[in-house]
């Protein structure tokens, strides 16, 4: 099943690891998600930053809250690259990581400016 939810950036807590070029860094970040995912999540993204404007980053993040009401966890892992051709993003649910209501869940996800695309079986 495909679903759509926004989500709005709570908490960007970002620092720098190695400022060779290109820069590598990581955030913490929190998020609050409203639509077919209802709650909250906390993630760390490590990123690479070259100074000519293009980047990647990949991520771990947990979303506590409800997937089309059913209330639980699970674990995305998700990245993008960005260049002058465009962006290309993909993520998927770590299979294994629902619980409660939640557990069994498994897809792909993209997240993407304030939205995610979740392909999901509730199992």
């Amino acid at each position: 099943m495909e679903s759509k939810s926004t989500f709005k950036i709570t908490r960007w807590d970002q620092t720098v690891y190695d400022e060779a070029e290109p820069q590598l860094g990581r955030a913490l970040v929190d998020k609050a998600y409203h639509g077919a995912m209802e709650g909250t999540s906390t993630a760390e993204l490590t990123m690479c930053q070259p100074s000519d404007g293009t980047a990647g980053y990949v991520g771990t993040e947990r979303f506590t809250g409800t997937v089309d009401g059913r209330a639980g966890t699970f674990v995305l892992q998700h990245g993008a690259v960005m260049s002058a051709e465009g962006a290309e993003f993909w993520g998927h649910i770590v299979p294994g990581s629902g619980t409660g209501e939640l557990a069994g869940i498994s897809g792909k996800a993209r997240l993407e400016h304030e939205l995610i695309i979740l392909d999901h079986d509730l199992g």
